[in-house]
């Protein structure tokens, strides 16, 4: 049995690490701030430190005595870091530099990093491999890129097993759509439910690489052990792409018929399409998404319903 940190452990993605490394067995110990995660997301069993990463000390604090830590904390909005950079910059780059130093300083194994597509930048070749330079074009999107290029130089420098999972549109239960910022399938399904009309930004036919929690949940939990994983910069995704407006007319076809989405301008610091290449992830990982699209979308819809 291990004892893991989970960072922003009161989140959409890592209350559901939390969740499974629990039963698996291990000691789950998570620090969250609770400004965009939820006490009520915290699985019950698991050590809640309420602090920020922001506080070197409350890092080191809830550092210490783990083996692993599996660093989810963030702001994750690409509109907000262009309308709030300042905040975005110090959560997303300055915690996760106090999450590296105290994770060499307190000799923790391994540190798992979200890390996320939104580096890739507008792209002309699809599906989006490790190997293609980074391009952000967002403040988020090049926070999330200077993380990786941390993770990478603390294994270098100090030994630190680090690895980096590429996030690709991560949708699933527990994701609220709370704001304009949340993600575009949480917004959906809470406008398909009420039977209203959702904005889609740009002309709905831009595609993304719609990924369940499931599967995301697999990809970070193989990473742990895996061993030709340390230092490098893995995608996990699903490896397809679906439009915004494929997306609506999936929900259509399990809620029943809905209204024609409205169109506004495009947001600036959007990609326009992204699909990830998962030839590394099966090689390094082992990984391989276990649920489809379609099944994790009506996973979701009948968590949504029942959260209403």
């Amino acid at each position: 049995m291990a004892k893991f940190l989970v960072t922003g452990g009161a989140g959409f993605i890592g209350s559901h690490l939390a969740g499974e490394l629990l039963s698996g067995g291990h000691s789950v110990r998570v620090l969250d701030n609770l400004i965009t995660g939820l006490a009520e997301n915290i699985p019950a069993g698991v050590e809640f430190i309420e602090g920020d990463l922001r506080d070197p000390g409350t890092v080191a604090a809830a550092t210490d005595g783990c083996e692993v830590v599996l660093h989810q904390a963030a702001i994750p909005s690409v509109p907000r870091s262009i309308s709030e950079p300042r905040p975005s910059h110090e959560a997303n780059i300055d915690g996760t530099f106090n999450v590296l130093v105290a994770a060499r300083d307190a000799g923790v194994r391994r540190v798992i990093y979200a890390a996320s597509s939104s580096a890739y930048g507008d792209t002309l070749v699809l599906p989006k491999s490790e190997e293609m330079p980074p391009n952000p074009l967002s403040p988020y999107a090049l926070q999330k890129q200077v993380g990786e290029t941390y993770c990478q130089l603390f294994t270098r420098l100090f030994g630190l097993e680090t690895v980096s999972i590429r996030y690709f549109n991560v949708f699933g239960p527990r994701q609220h759509p709370s704001s304009p910022y949340s993600g575009v399938l949480s917004l959906f399904i809470k406008a398909a439910l009420a039977g209203t009309a959702p904005t889609i930004y740009g002309d709905g036919e831009q595609t993304r690489d719609f990924t369940f929690i499931d599967n995301v949940v697999d990809g970070v939990l193989q990473a742990i052990d895996a061993p030709q994983a340390a230092g490098e910069v893995i995608n996990v995704a699903n490896g397809g792409r679906i439009s915004l407006n494929e997306a609506w007319a999936a929900l259509g076809a399990i809620i029943g018929p809905l209204p024609a989405p409205t169109y506004g301008s495009p947001r600036a610091g959007d990609v326009r399409d992204s699909q990830a290449d998962i030839t590394k992830a099966a090689r390094l990982l082992g990984y391989r998404p276990r649920k489809t699209f379609e099944e994790g979308l009506r996973e979701t819809v009948e968590w949504a319903r029942k959260a209403v």
